[in-house]
């Protein structure tokens, strides 16, 4: 058995704001340096790419992305803002996944008391 735990970051009247999703989303866009690009390497549709994009910008006061258009110069590229807040957020998941296999660790396992899973046989 291991311990799994989702970290993401709402408001506080529970909208959520930036999590794993938004993240994977934006790295695609820094990779390939196109919305379309990294909706279809990330699985989603495009117009779902943009409403990731939009409820950031609806949320946090700095511009994200800088979409510029054109045949020869277009493309979308991360602000150095964008990137910090993939660099923070990429942190705190770490930390928060560290800890809580940690604390799994102490109490279920450190005491001796091993937990018997019966499906599939193994013990914890």
């Amino acid at each position: 058995m291991v311990v799994k735990v989702k970290t993401w970051i709402e408001d506080d009247s529970e909208h959520l704001i930036f999590g794993g999703g938004k993240t994977q989303v934006l790295e695609l866009i820094d990779e390939t340096g196109s919305i379309s690009e990294a909706s279809k390497k990330v699985g989603m549709n495009y117009k779902k790419a943009w409403t990731h994009i939009k409820i950031l910008q609806e949320y946090i006061e700095d511009d994200l992305v800088v979409v510029n258009k054109g045949r020869e110069s277009g493309g979308t590229t991360l602000t150095p803002k964008a990137k910090e807040l993939i660099l923070k957020y990429k942190q705190l998941e770490a930390e928060v996944k560290a800890y809580s296999t940690k604390r799994f660790q102490e109490i279920f396992i450190a005491d001796g008391n091993v937990i018997h899973c019966t499906k599939d046989k193994q013990d914890v």
